[in-house]
């Protein structure tokens, strides 16, 4: 923090942004992150579908928490977006029945933004820090005794006059989550007394999910078309979600506004998500690998200028489900379309396609 606090007692001026602007809380225990999806968060661990092994090993740890009477343990939860990390944050302050602060890592600017948070916090309180790989080395500084010690660091002054004093904080969770592991240092990961990633979730897990948030939603639906909607979900309940909502609209529009297999089938035909939950940008990036490419090897930029994406956004938000399904490689020598990407087009792969492929696969594998 250095100079950025001068006093003892955060200005107005500085706390304000931070937990106005910036943070979605404290919430009372039990009610939802703030949030589009907000409604459909389930509130308890039991309610909490898929990733056994976590909920596993959160129900020990938060049992134990009880009956000590303690606060958790902070936790890290890592895996790609839309798989429920926000949701377990919620979950851990609900079952302990504490205030939930909600921030994340890119709001947090400067160490007295962070410093005006902790200084809110009540004793138990759960503090959740999204995209914590994002923050400033000056702002993680802060939070290393914070987390160790709970204890802040404040310099008063500034020159030869300024002096260090350390405010006492009251015990809380950090829970962080992060779709980039590898960008957490050292350090801030090892102060974690849980690191998890949550996996994927199956058809029959996703279909679970589907049914619930139709029941908040109010929405009639058979078995057949919340499995139909969980099949293109991609394995994660963001998308499941928002696919119903989708076919819902569908339902009452063009429907009988109930959703069933033919319908849910025909909604999302309509709203461009095919039978292996592939949208339109998906299918651009293998068409064009296909069509305009032979295949490839074809670099990560050409290939983004072709589509009109950034090269960020191709190889961070389009490729990984691409190469999840088998549908493409990243190869040394560039981009390559598999054999199913040419069947999933209906194309027929030429000769020195299916030899690139193989020769990229070779590479890759070597």
């Amino acid at each position: 923090m250095r100079d950025e606090i001068l006093s003892p007692e955060p200005s107005p001026d500085d706390l304000e942004p931070a937990l106005d602007e910036r943070v979605a809380g404290p919430n009372p225990a039990g009610t939802d992150v703030i949030g589009e999806e907000g409604g459909l968060r389930p509130r308890h661990l039991d309610d909490f579908v898929g990733q056994r092994e976590l909920k596993e090993h959160l129900g020990i740890i938060l049992e134990a928490a009880r009956r000590r009477g303690q606060s958790v343990d902070h936790l890290l939860f890592a895996g790609p977006p839309g798989l429920g990390k926000t949701t377990l944050s919620g979950i851990v302050a609900a079952e302990l029945e504490v205030g939930l602060h909600v921030t994340s890592g890119p709001a947090l600017d400067r160490a007295g933004d962070l410093a005006a948070i902790l200084t809110r916090l009540g004793e138990g309180d759960v503090l959740f820090i999204d995209e914590i790989h994002r923050l400033s080395r000056n702002v993680e500084e802060v939070l290393y005794p914070a987390m160790e010690d709970f204890q802040l660091d404040i310099v008063l002054g500034k020159g030869p006059a300024a002096r260090s004093i350390r405010l006492d904080l009251p015990r809380f969770t950090l829970v962080g989550a992060t779709t980039r592991t590898g960008l957490i240092t050292g350090p801030l990961r090892d102060r974690f007394g849980l690191v998890a990633r949550l996996d994927y979730y199956d058809a029959e897990e996703l279909q679970a999910i589907v049914i619930r948030a139709a029941n908040i939603l109010g929405i009639e639906i058979d078995p057949d078309g919340a499995a139909e909607i969980a099949r293109r979900a991609r394995g994660t309940p963001r998308i499941a979600n928002r696919l119903l909502r989708r076919v819902r609209d569908f339902a009452e529009v063009r429907g009988h506004g109930s959703i069933d297999h033919e319908t849910a089938h025909e909604g999302l035909a309509v709203f461009g998500v095919d039978d292996l939950g592939l949208d339109k940008v998906d299918r651009a990036v293998l068409s064009n690998l296909c069509r305009k490419f032979g295949g490839g090897p074809v670099g990560l930029g050409t290939l983004a200028i072709s589509i009109g994406e950034a090269e960020e956004t191709v190889e961070d938000v389009y490729e990984p489900f691409l190469i999840q399904q088998g549908l493409l490689m990243r190869t040394p020598r560039g981009r390559v379309a598999t054999a199913a990407a040419w069947v999933h087009l209906g194309l027929v792969a030429p000769a020195d396609a299916r030899l690139a492929a193989d020769s990229g696969r070779m590479l890759f594998e070597s």
